[in-house]
C-alpha cells in the first residue's frame, strides 16, 4: 500500500506502458481525499500521546500481560500512531511499510512483548473512534484503513 502515484507509475513502468486513464483516475481520487487524510493527521496529532495511553490501558487491564512491559509498549504504540499520522499526510503507507512493518515482529520479539496485545490496542483504537465527536466519516476511514493495514501486517 504505497502512495496511488508511486503505485501506478511502478505498475505502469513494469508493464512497459504510459499510465491509462483508470490509472489517472485512481491518483486523482487519491488527490481528492486528501483534506480528509489532513484532517486525520491533525486530529490524530493533537490526541497521539492520549489515545496510545488509552489503547495500551484498555489492553492491560483486560489481560494478565507484566506490568513492567507496559510503558515499552505505550511507547511503540505511540511510534506506530506516528507512521499512521505520517502516511496519512504523504497519502500511502510507505512510512508505515519502511520504518514500522518491516521487521516489526522481531523487535516485539526481542522485547518480549505479546503481538496479540498490539494488535487489541489497534483495534481498541480503530473500534473507538466516534464520528463526528473525534473526526469526520471520511477522515475517519482513512485512518481506520491505515490501523487495519497495520492490524494486518502483525496478524
Amino acid at each position: 500500500m504505497k502512495s496511488a502515484v508511486t503505485t501506478v507509475i511502478i505498475a505502469a513502468d513494469s508493464a512497459g506502458r504510459f499510465p491509462s486513464l483508470s490509472d489517472i483516475e485512481s491518483v486523482k481520487g487519491s488527490f481528492d481525499r486528501a483534506p480528509a487524510r489532513l484532517e486525520a493527521a491533525e486530529k490524530l496529532a493533537s490526541k497521539i500521546d492520549i489515545l496510545a495511553t488509552k489503547a495500551v490501558d484498555f489492553v492491560y487491564k483486560n489481560t494478565n500481560y507484566e506490568e513492567e512491559r507496559k510503558d515499552k509498549c505505550i511507547r511503540d504504540i505511540n511510534h506506530y500512531l506516528r507512521l499512521i499520522n505520517y502516511c496519512l499526510v504523504t497519502g500511502g503507507s510507505g512510512p508505515l511499510d519502511d520504518w514500522g512493518i518491516a521487521g516489526m515482529r522481531e523487535v516485539i520479539r526481542a522485547q518480549m512483548l505479546p503481538t496479540a496485545a498490539y494488535i487489541e490496542a489497534f483495534t481498541y483504537l480503530r473500534d473507538t473512534i466516534k464520528v463526528p465527536d473525534d473526526m469526520e466519516q471520511q477522515a475517519a476511514t482513512e485512518f481506520k484503513a491505515l490501523l487495519d493495514y497495520l492490524i494486518n501486517a502483525l496478524a
